[in-house]
C-alpha cells in the first residue's frame, strides 16, 4: 500500500502521488485513444486508406498530444524536452505499440475480408485490433514513463 502513496514533486512544487500519476496517464490514454480511433476509422471507412497505413497515421497523429499531455500534465515536467532522453524513447514506445497493433490490424483486416464482414462491423473489428496492441503495452509504458523517462533527477 505504501507504493500508492509514493509522491513526486513537479516543477511547481505540486506533489503527485502514484495514484494521481496513474489516473492522469489513463485519462491521457482515453483522450489519445479517441484521437487514434477516430483517425483510423475515418481513414479506412471514409477515405479507403489501407488498414495498416491508416494505423500508422493514427498512431503518429495521437502520439504528439500523448507525449505533451503525459509530460506536462501527468508528470508535471516543464521546460524544453530532451530529444534523446525523453522524445525519442517515448516515440519508440509508441511505435512498439504500433507494431503490435499493426500486426493485429493486418490479421484482422484479412480475416474480416475473408469472412466478408459488413463494412461497419469490419471497421469495428479493425478498431478493436488497433486497441489490442496498445492495451498490451500500456502497463509497461506507464512504468517506463514513471520510473525512467519522466522520473525526477
Amino acid at each position: 500500500m505504501q507504493a500508492i502513496a509514493t509522491t513526486r514533486v513537479d516543477d511547481f512544487g505540486d506533489p503527485r502521488s502514484l495514484w494521481q500519476r496513474l489516473t492522469r496517464c489513463m485519462s491521457v490514454s482515453v483522450i489519445t485513444t479517441v484521437i487514434s480511433l477516430s483517425t483510423l476509422g475515418i481513414a479506412t471507412a471514409l477515405f479507403g486508406v489501407a488498414a495498416w497505413a491508416a494505423n500508422i497515421l493514427a498512431t503518429s497523429v495521437a502520439t504528439v498530444p500523448s507525449y505533451h499531455l503525459n509530460r506536462r500534465w501527468t508528470w508535471g515536467r516543464q521546460g524544453a524536452s530532451d530529444p534523446w532522453r525523453e522524445v525519442m524513447p517515448f516515440w519508440i514506445l509508441a511505435f512498439a505499440g504500433l507494431a503490435l497493433s499493426t500486426v493485429a490490424v493486418g490479421f484482422t483486416d484479412a480475416w474480416a475480408a475473408h469472412v466478408q464482414l459488413p463494412a461497419l462491423l469490419h471497421t469495428a473489428t479493425l478498431l478493436g485490433a488497433h486497441l489490442s496492441g496498445f492495451g498490451l503495452l500500456w502497463g509497461v509504458q506507464f512504468v517506463l514513463l514513471d520510473r525512467v523517462l519522466f522520473r525526477r533527477a
